[in-house]
């Protein structure tokens, strides 16, 4: 799994199910809960869905990026 810094997430056992929450570091000291998902069964399952969404955020985020960087070449050029 790609390491961030940007993004971790966090397993909650809510009675007999479990839940997933995805936290998005925003400065130094302040985050910001991004997404949430229950329901899971097991834990297993809902670590294997926090592990695949912090994945494509983290892509999502460097592609976001990377299209920044790429607009203002293209305006400077």
């Amino acid at each position: 799994m790609a390491r961030s810094k940007k993004y971790v997430y966090q397993l909650v056992q809510e009675n007999d199910a479990w839940a997933v929450e995805i936290i998005r570091r925003v400065t130094s000291k302040k985050t910001v809960l991004t997404k949430r998902q229950d329901g899971f069964v097991t834990e297993d399952e809902a670590e294997a869905w926090g592990k695949n969404e912090v994945k494509m955020l983290i892509k999502t985020h460097n592609l976001n990026e990377r299209n920044k960087r790429r607009a203002k070449e293209e305006s400077k050029g």
